[in-house]
């Protein structure tokens, strides 16, 4: 029994190695080498329904919690990024109409999606790229419609979809308000309106359409009209607040397999008469790896939670969400990179190619929809806003209770609640003091080891002097330091440790039951998620303080890897573990008071240099797996 959409998808599609017939690896292969639309995995999915699942509830679709889509898209692209890809891009066409457009016009285009309608969003020009201002295409208003002339490039879905959610000037003069969105049908228009160039080659996501739309005196209707004239900008920027935080299930997903690979290969690959997974230092490397994964889910399950909780502030949270995902995800592919060595590049010979084409697909995840330096600068122009709030210390404490509580409903979402700017700052940022001393609190009544004391005032040492530093940051919208960027990377970094003492705070485990969560006893995760958060802050790793990482592997190495929404028969709250297969919910291991479990790695000692206990490398120097060239299956050097 399933609860959830995305539990009967996960079921649906299969577990590793029993997917259904459309998403078998080596046949998603074949497409993207020759470069060849997923058409009979995009069939599958328009089956199950999930287009309904882009169609908000009010205007006649199943979209009434944005976690929910969260973990539909996740769930896809834990087997194909492409096809994630290629068939959300529907949800990302639609959403300005979500947000401006009439209830009928909605509605229209609800039903529209649910009988399958393809629906791409025309942003961005070849000469413009992000700079939306300088946009080009013009629209002229004619009678009682408007003529569109110009080009839109780099567009998923601009051939495919019949319709598009374009931006056009409708001001010579541009500006703000110098641009409208309007809803193209492309069904309507004169054969000779309208061109789309060849399908244009890329690097990853070979299949999917990317191409471009170009329109020559295109007549269309004022009905075609989203939102008021000169409104286009404003409700690109809202849009993408949701689009941003929607796509990094993206990468959530290739986190997912990605640790899997990682996990499998580890599990199975045998050196010096053991499997490399018995080696320490690559059970530090499988830890390390899952907290950065764990790191991110908090951040994405926050985020999307957030649309409903903390709509006015979705300016600050969907950069974050969006800058630091993908960045978290690709660390998590870079380094189960490094254990998979040559196997890495191998295009069939080893899981039918699925790791090299989930590392070249991932890339575009952090490009698309604003890339990372547009989502800090996004941050960047709201430094003093985010300053002088914390500084006043108030936050929406019923907001930040709702956006972490993940057993408590979401309330419905309304586009009147998204704002331009976080006027009133970000509130789970400012709640950063007081989850600290609820944390020390726990810890003096024995529920928590004091070491995640430590920690948490470690993040809120960091908040502290980053805030001091956003007040004293001199900048002008032309001339943004290259400082003020690696300020905004800090800030993501505080805002998702924030996240997960957060989680940890307001998704209450029994304490010292058997039953419990395996992550969540001793609060394991959060001790690892806030270590790589400081990490990545610059605080140093001491071995003492790395243990959580081997105490987190071991949970890596059962039968599927745990996820923060896993419970301990091993599903999730969507009904799925995180690669579709059951968990054993194994509780072996009891509390020690200093947070130690007796369940940590027992296969050998590690060193303050990564070395094993007895001085050896897991760097595959004496395999018999060496190929004719002097290459190891370890190595990619």
């Amino acid at each position: 029994m399933h609860h959830s959409a995305a539990g009967a998808l996960d079921a649906l599609l299969g577990r590793p190695g029993e997917e259904h017939g459309a998403f078998r690896p080596a046949d998603l292969a074949g497409l993207d080498e020759r470069e060849e639309f997923p058409a009979a995995a995009c069939g599958v999915l328009d089956a199950f329904g999930l287009n309904d699942h882009y169609v908000p509830a009010a205007f006649g679709g199943e979209l009434r919690d944005y976690t929910d889509l969260m973990q539909l898209l996740r769930t896809v692209a834990r087997r194909d990024l492409t096809v994630a890809v290629a068939h959300g891009k529907t949800f990302l066409g639609a959403a300005p109409v979500w947000v401006a457009g009439g209830a009928d016009q909605a509605a229209a285009l609800g039903a529209l999606i649910a009988d399958g309608a393809v629906v791409s969003w025309g942003l961005t020009e070849r000469a413009h790229g992000s700079d939306l201002l300088a946009g080009e295409l013009s629209a002229t208003p004619e009678n009682a419609g408007w003529r569109l002339n110009g080009e839109k490039w780099l567009i998923n879905n601009a051939t495919r979809g019949g319709f598009i959610c374009v931006l056009a000037r409708t001001d010579p003069a541009g500006g703000p308000r110098g641009f409208s969105l309007f809803l193209v049908d492309k069904r309507g228009l004169a054969a000779d309106a309208y061109s789309c160039p060849p399908k244009i080659p890329t690097h990853g996501i070979r299949g999917a359409d990317i191409s471009g739309i170009a329109f020559h005196d295109a007549l269309i209707p004022g009905s075609a009209l989203v939102g008021e004239v000169g409104t286009g900008i404003e409700t690109v920027l809202k849009a993408l607040q949701l689009t941003r935080t929607a796509s990094t299930a993206l990468s959530l997903g290739a986190g997912d397999t990605a640790l899997r690979l990682g996990v499998d290969y580890a599990r199975n690959r045998r050196l010096y008469g053991r499997t490399l997974g018995d080696l320490p230092r690559v059970r530090r490397i499988i830890g390390e790896v899952y907290a950065a994964q764990l790191l991110a889910e908090a951040t994405g399950l926050v985020a999307a939670r957030s649309v409903h909780a903390l709509p006015g502030e979705m300016s600050v949270v969907s950069a974050v969400a969006k800058a630091l995902i993908p960045d978290l995800a690709q660390n998590v592919l870079d380094r189960v990179a490094e254990l998979l060595g040559v196997r890495s590049f191998l295009t069939q010979e080893y899981a039918d190619g699925l790791f090299a084409k989930l590392e070249r697909d991932h890339r575009v995840v952090a490009i698309f929809d604003g890339n990372t330096a547009v989502n800090r600068n996004a941050l960047i122009d709201q430094f003093p806003l985010l300053a002088a709030a914390y500084r006043r210390g108030r936050c929406d404490e019923a907001g930040v209770t709702a956006a972490t509580s993940l057993s408590v409903p979401s309330t419905e979402f309304t586009a009147g609640g998204l704002s331009l700017l976080a006027m009133r700052g970000s509130s789970l940022m400012q709640s950063l003091p007081a989850a600290v001393a609820r944390i020390a609190e726990q810890a003096e009544r024995g529920l928590l080891p004091r070491q995640v004391v430590v920690l948490a005032e470690e993040v809120e040492a960091a908040a502290d002097a980053l805030h001091t530093e956003f007040a004293e940051l001199r900048r002008t919208p032309q001339d943004v330091p290259p400082t003020a960027f690696v300020l905004a990377e800090r800030y993501e970094l505080c805002f998702a440790a924030t996240a997960c003492l957060q989680l940890w705070l307001n998704n209450p485990q029994p304490a010292g039951d058997a039953q419990s969560p395996t992550i969540w006893r001793n609060a394991l995760w959060l001790q690892a998620t806030l270590r790589t958060a400081l990490t990545r802050l610059g605080s140093p790793l001491e071995e003492a303080g790395a243990e959580a990482y081997d105490r987190l592997a071991e949970h890596a190495f059962g039968p599927a890897v745990p996820t923060l929404r896993s419970t301990s028969d091993g599903s999730t709250s969507d009904g799925s573990t995180s690669d579709g297969s059951p968990l054993d919910g194994a509780t072996s291991g009891s509390s020690t008071p200093d947070g130690a479990t007796s369940d940590r790695a027992t296969s050998g000692s590690s060193t303050s240099d990564g070395a094993t206990s007895d001085g050896s490398l897991p760097d595959d120097s004496t395999t018999d797996d060496s190929t004719p060239d002097g290459e190891t299956a370890g190595s990619t050097s």
